[in-house]
């Protein structure tokens, strides 16, 4: 039997859970999920006036192949949707937000394509952008915030995570789903960046020129 102590499981939580304080953007970000707890938290943020553009993206996962319908809120919200961005926009037009400040991304099949498809879609409108407010699933905060900040390295990034499925910095290590999402979100981590190779640039940085 083997155990993970207190520091180690703050090492993996402070890595997996990042956030960042919010000050006002001029966009929020929204990747793709068939659940609505992030969007409605996105809603929120725009009812407060932290930015005046939410831009939900997603057509469906990758490895499903197609939208399978909405897993969280369609007693809410409806289940009728094509891809994923139609259901988040409709869980933020049911939060008042109103459809002119809603662009939609709806062709995006994994994280990493949430964020370029987003930057296409915001280069095809003409839409200049310093700073943004990623709105994500806390487990997914790492994966996500690392993506958007590589396709848009100009913007300033704040990472928002957000509650869904139970699932916090606190108590994740504490029930199997929790530890299966986390150590899924490590693995994915690695795997993907693995795969990206000949697509990501490795070089000096100043600090560590001779």
């Amino acid at each position: 039997m083997y155990r993970l102590n207190e520091k180690q499981i703050q090492q993996i939580t402070e890595y997996i859970f990042p956030e960042d304080a919010l000050e006002k953007a001029d966009v929020i970000f929204i990747p793709g999920c068939a659940r609505p707890e992030h969007t409605e938290e996105a809603a929120r943020l725009y009812r407060e006036g932290y930015a005046p553009l939410v831009i939900p993206s997603g057509g469906f996962t990758k490895k499903e192949g197609s939208f399978q319908g909405v897993k969280a809120g369609g007693d809410k919200y409806g289940t009728n949707y094509a891809c994923e961005a139609d259901f988040l926009e409709a869980v933020l037009l049911a939060g008042q937000v109103p459809k002119e400040a809603i662009l939609k991304e709806r062709e995006a099949t994994y994280t990493l394509e949430n964020a370029e498809k987003t930057r296409e879609l915001l280069q095809k409108h003409n839409i200049s952008v310093k700073s943004a407010i990623l709105c994500c699933k806390a487990y997914h905060a790492r994966r996500a915030g690392l993506y958007y900040s590589m396709v848009f390295p100009e913007v300033k990034l704040m990472i928002h995570p957000v509650t869904v499925k139970g699932i916090t910095k606190e108590n994740w290590y504490l029930t199997g789903q929790g530890r299966a999402e986390v150590f899924g979100e490590l693995t994915r981590i690695g795997q993907q960046l693995a795969m990206m190779e000949g697509r990501i640039e490795y070089g000096d940085f100043p600090e560590h020129s001779s």
